[in-house]
């Protein structure tokens, strides 16, 4: 398991590397346009990832492991401003509270959406306020977790139209949940970033 203490440079490492880097991805169809926030926190001594179980009555991605977040609506100035949005309609975290470290590079989904991680702190604890139509669960994971390499497993997949989609990743279970698909990958993006996961 990576030596990832000690944490105190955590944050200011992460900025740097996302300030340093310019998302963009372009492709053949109209992709949804979605942003979601990466809500992160100090719990411990030990720092965390948040997750959202979605409900069985959203539109897409029913009962799966996520970040908060959503389409991006005509209003939103900005990516972060469509993820701070979502992630207060979802879990009720007033966008004052998140500190915005940056953006990783932006993913497409075979369910044909574009999807911008935003990367944000949250205080801990924090009152949480779900949205029960959307959310059934929230749950956190430490980072240190995340970045046990024999905690992730990858397949591939063939794609509708018969072509190798790519590799898909699927954290083993934490605490009976697991993590999958494009917020697999987003976390992976993210912990590569940092050299905590290869």
């Amino acid at each position: 398991m990576p030596n990832i203490q000690p944490m105190g440079d955590f944050t200011k490492r992460l900025q740097q590397v996302l300030l340093a880097q310019e998302p963009g991805i372009r492709t053949e169809w109209d992709a949804r346009l979605a942003a979601v926030l990466i809500p992160l926190y100090l719990h411990d001594g030990s720092w965390h990832a948040l997750y959202t179980k979605r409900t069985d009555e959203v539109e897409d991605h029913r009962g799966q492991v996520s970040f908060p977040g959503g389409i991006i609506e005509p209003d939103d100035e900005n990516y972060e401003s469509a993820a701070l949005r979502e992630t207060q309609e979802e879990i009720g975290i007033d966008p004052a509270d998140v500190k915005i470290l940056g953006r990783l590079d932006s993913l497409l989904t075979i369910t044909q959406f574009q999807i911008v991680p935003i990367v944000g702190v949250i205080p801990w604890p924090y009152e949480l306020t779900i949205n029960p139509m959307e959310v059934a669960s929230v749950f956190g994971v430490p980072i240190e977790w995340l970045s046990d390499p024999t905690h992730l497993e990858t397949q591939f997949q063939e794609a509708p139209a018969s072509v190798t989609y790519g590799p898909i990743y699927a954290f083993k279970p934490y605490q009976g949940e697991v993590i999958w698909g494009a917020t697999a990958r987003i976390t992976r993006k993210l912990l590569q970033l940092i050299n905590l996961l290869e």
